[in-house]
């Protein structure tokens, strides 16, 4: 069910982003010397030539860490005046406490609430959707929302249906509490959704609870993909009809970063040019939660989006979960 947002006071407004990326980057040159590919067969399937991966001892928070003081520096905002921390990750530092509180450390922030949450690549939509949510009923007035991975950890270098699309980096984005009488920026809907059903189509083999260790992805990739462009059409659809908004009036498309494949269908089902699609898994692969607002930043940084522009977001990831966010940045 899709709340409408005038029903409340509070408006959501991204007032900052920010992004951060390990300086290690691992071509498809590189990876064809450990496992058995080429450049050209990663290209064609997926459109990704380059990823990121952490280098050794740097975790999940230091990643979030980079991206939020980005993301705080543009929003004009100081770590300690935060009221919420949510940080998606399918990769935490340690089974528990969340990394979230060790960021909420790392910035000095001790009033805030902070946690984390686990939805894989839907990871950063679920996390928008949950300080919209507090802020739209007034409990939180500034959020920090942020996506990292380091999926590097949990793959197979061996496997080469997997190895090759993934990625580690961190996005982040910050959000204020405005009257929502007194501007049309800010979050318009967010849409989610999930069934559990098919769960075992992307997964790790491995978990606390079942084996004692994290695991490794394990991927149906003929399935997934089937079901990302039948279920992204979907939420897409329902979000623009509910909020009764033309596909023709979106300013920009920006898609979780999984497969070139997937964002173009996506794009052609909303009869969208390319040229309105925000396309960042060439450079930096499949960054799961992170793919989303670590491709919002890299936009913003390189001028192409506006104050005002309105943008549809949508993602789908392991559980399945799924779903798409409307907003005007």
């Amino acid at each position: 069910m899709i709340m409408s947002p005038y029903a409340l006071s509070h408006r959501s407004v991204i007032v900052g982003c920010g992004h951060y990326l390990p300086q290690n980057v691992v071509t498809n040159e590189e990876l064809s010397k450990t496992v058995d590919t080429t450049h050209e067969w990663i290209v064609e399937r997926t459109g990704i030539h380059q990823r990121h991966f952490a280098a050794h001892g740097e975790l999940t928070s230091d990643m979030a860490f980079d991206a939020a003081k980005k993301a705080l520096k543009m929003a004009g905002i100081d770590g300690q005046d935060l009221d919420l921390i949510v940080l998606a990750t399918t990769t935490p530092d340690l089974t528990f406490p969340s990394t979230a509180t060790k960021v909420q450390a790392m910035l000095g922030n001790t009033k805030g609430l902070a946690f984390d949450v686990s939805a894989v690549c839907a990871g950063y939509l679920v996390a928008l959707n949950v300080a919209d949510n507090f802020i739209r009923l007034g409990q939180a007035k500034t959020a920090l929302v942020i996506g990292a991975e380091r999926l590097s950890s949990l793959l197979d270098m061996q496997d080469r249906s997997t190895c090759v699309l993934f990625g580690d980096g961190a996005g982040a984005t910050v959000l204020k509490a405005f009257d929502a009488q007194e501007t049309d920026r800010g979050i318009i809907g967010i849409h989610m959704q999930s069934d559990g059903n098919y769960r075992h189509i992307l997964c790790t083999d491995g978990g606390v609870a079942s084996t004692g260790t994290p695991g490794k992805v394990f991927m149906e990739g003929r399935e997934v993909f089937r079901h990302a462009v039948t279920k992204l059409a979907d939420s897409a659809d329902a979000t623009l009809t509910h909020y009764q908004v033309d596909p023709k009036d979106l300013d920009w498309l920006i898609p979780h970063q999984a497969n070139i494949r997937i964002i173009e269908g996506m794009a052609k089902k909303l009869h969208m040019s390319m040229d309105k699609v925000i396309t960042t898994v060439h450079k930096h692969a499949n960054t799961s939660a992170a793919s989303i607002p670590l491709a919002l930043s890299c936009a913003l940084e390189e001028g192409r989006i506006k104050e005002g522009d309105l943008i549809l977001h949508e993602a789908i990831g392991g559980g399945l979960v799924w779903g798409s966010a409307l907003l005007r940045f």
